[in-house]
């Protein structure tokens, strides 16, 4: 491991909405018309925090891990995902410092939900949800998130080396 004392990873993901899901994000699941379409539970917001924390501790990223090809993923809980990646970042001598989520999406709305999503994160991750930022924004109608078809996640994390 290099002398860095921090380490930064990036991480996205975007999922179409489809009928006939449950819509899931941070872990909790929000009332809604359409669920996110995916092989896992579709969670984008915790799949973008899983590769920020990948990239951070300079792994692949989340579907070389869990390929949505292997039928032991299909509608899997994300939550379960995160907690296997926090295990192999863990494992790579770093612990999570913080975490900061922007959501974009038309619908629905995110805000009721933060501390519930804040306090699912600070669980698998191991630290206080203050160490958490989650916050939504729009594509004000342009494109296919503003259509209303899809959400998409940013997320970045700061690592800290422990060994």
């Amino acid at each position: 491991m290099s002398k860095t004392r921090f380490r930064i990873g990036s991480g996205y993901d975007f999922h179409p909405f489809v009928e006939g899901r449950r819509l899931f994000l941070g872990g909790v699941e929000i009332p809604h018309a359409r669920g996110l379409e995916g092989h896992s539970d579709a969670d984008a917001l915790l799949h973008a925090v899983a590769d920020a924390l990948l990239g951070g501790a300079g792994l692949p990223d989340i579907g070389s891990y869990f390929p949505n090809t292997d039928p032991r993923y299909k509608d899997i809980s994300s939550l379960l995902l995160l907690e296997k990646v926090y295990r192999l970042v863990r494992g790579k001598g770093l612990a999570v410092g913080n975490v900061d989520v922007t959501v974009i999406a038309e619908v629905p709305k995110i805000r009721p939900h933060v501390e519930a999503m804040k306090a699912n994160l600070g669980r698998v991750l191991y630290v206080s949800p203050d160490q958490i930022g989650i916050k939504a924004t729009t594509m004000e109608g342009h494109g296919a998130i503003g259509r209303g078809e899809g959400i998409a996640v940013h997320a970045v994390a700061l690592l800290e080396v422990v060994e």
